[in-house]
């Protein structure tokens, strides 16, 4: 499989492809500065490979688990989403929440919305921790629903929070619908269709309403030239790309939010574009501090990453997934490589018109 490019999406000659739609807002122009406080190729701060670590009523179906490769997996339309929800993953999952919130200037939302009294529908809630903290910040709010396949969200929520356990991929039959707001991030691997899930969130949204999709475009590149192609970040990119492309659920969506939305018939649609730092390497505070998190994501996720989609979809053997897995680890650890995502947030509003 060849190697995604490896320099900022969007930049190159081959960029622009003929009748393609362009990104609203470009990258930040401004490049990370790196810390030169640290002279050492590798951070050793978090330990050698060695030490790393490798509400509703609802049907006993969808309680069930499926335990593979020593880890937990949901059973509720198995296949749908391929990576663990064990309490692991799921504290893999809260930090990231964080990430985001961090990235955004400790925004939840950019959407230009004012949540008193509204519907709010978070897609692919995972731990339920946005729709929380979502409810605690916004009690004006009338009602923050949040969905997802595995039932792992906690009891103790905020008065006007809940969850539900469905498929956003199967026909909507919402009785809580129609939404003033609908949110999605961090579903990369885990939709067959996103035209038709944008189509739905169309459908299902008050005229007026906003969807905000937000996601990180999954090319990793550096902008100093230090991330090459044979880096171990890059491979396990590689193959996540690979297996979620065999299996028909694209591993990078973003790119393509702008013009899914456009074709369902938002308008005003807005892309704001964030940089997403993989390590502690930036000299910026908010930066360094995101890209510490994103390090522990590399670092103490990727047997989750990896463990469902390279051996049973890539039919990779157990001893090649180790090799690969402690490669990424060290790989995340050396400060001389700036590796880095492109993270997306892309808002879009009904017509006041529209059915």
């Amino acid at each position: 499989m060849g190697s995604p490019p490896r320099e900022p999406p969007g930049a190159g000659a081959g960029a622009a492809q003929p009748g393609a739609a362009q990104p609203a807002a470009a990258q930040p122009a401004v490049e990370v500065e790196v810390d030169d406080g640290h002279s050492v190729a590798n951070d050793s701060s978090l330990g050698s490979d060695d030490q790393a670590s490798d509400s509703t009523s609802l049907r006993s179906s969808i309680l069930k688990y499926e335990w593979k490769h020593g880890r937990r997996y949901h059973s509720y339309h198995s296949g749908a989403y391929n990576f663990p929800n064990d309490d692991e993953e799921q504290d893999r999952l809260d930090m990231i929440h964080h990430v985001f919130y961090r990235l955004m200037s400790d925004k939840l939302f950019l959407a230009p919305i004012d949540l008193a009294g509204k519907k709010v529908l978070d897609i692919g809630t995972g731990t339920g921790i946005w729709p929380i903290q979502l409810g605690d910040e916004h009690p004006e709010c009338g009602e923050v629903v949040g969905n997802d396949l595995s039932a792992i969200q906690p009891d103790w929520v905020p008065p006007n929070v809940k969850f539900v356990v469905d498929d956003v991929e199967q026909d909507w039959v919402r009785e809580d619908a129609p939404f003033d707001y609908v949110h999605c991030r961090y579903m990369a691997g885990s939709i067959k269709d996103w035209p038709r899930l944008v189509k739905q969130i169309f459908q299902n949204l008050r005229p007026g309403g906003h969807v905000e999709l937000q996601e990180s475009a999954n090319t990793l590149y550096s902008e100093d030239g230090s991330l090459k192609p044979d880096d171990y970040q890059v491979k396990m990119m590689d193959g996540l790309m690979e297996a979620c492309d065999k299996i028909g659920r694209t591993m990078d969506p973003a790119p393509h939010f702008e013009r899914w939305l456009k074709e369902a018939g938002f308008e005003g649609v807005e892309v704001s574009r964030f940089k997403l730092p993989i390590g502690p390497w930036p000299k910026d505070k908010r930066l360094k501090e995101v890209g510490s998190l994103m390090q522990v994501n590399f670092i103490e996720g990727v047997a989750g990453f990896t463990a469902a989609l390279f051996t049973d979809v890539l039919g990779w053997e157990a001893r090649e997934v180790h090799v690969l897995n402690s490669g990424v680890r060290n790989a995340a650890r050396n400060r001389n490589v700036h590796p880095m995502f492109d993270f997306l947030v892309v808002v879009g509003r009904k017509p006041l018109g529209a059915e």
